[in-house]
């Protein structure tokens, strides 16, 4: 998250969905990708930026997970499952 007056949409208009009472979120107009999510209430100033759009994501690694309290249990341990750079081999 990084305060409002931080932020600085180069190219293009997002496209602002209002998700709920207090909650807006910004998406390309162009091809729909999610951009950031504003909450005045809950986040007042903060934009929430979604991390896979910034221009070099690996420069900016997590420190938290939030949003957990309705997360699939088995989410928690998605990390130990197999991993393939594409697809799994096919029987």
């Amino acid at each position: 998250m990084y305060p409002e007056g931080a932020v600085k949409v180069t190219k293009g208009e997002p496209k602002v969905y209002r998700s709920s009472e207090h909650g807006r979120r910004h998406f390309c107009s162009a091809c729909g990708t999610g951009l950031f999510y504003v909450n005045g209430d809950i986040l007042p100033g903060m934009i929430d930026i979604q991390s896979a759009t910034y221009d070099d994501p690996e420069a900016v690694p997590p420190t938290m997970q939030m949003q957990v309290a309705e997360r699939l249990r088995w989410m928690e341990h998605a990390h130990e499952l197999p991993a393939f750079e594409r697809y799994p081999p096919q029987p």
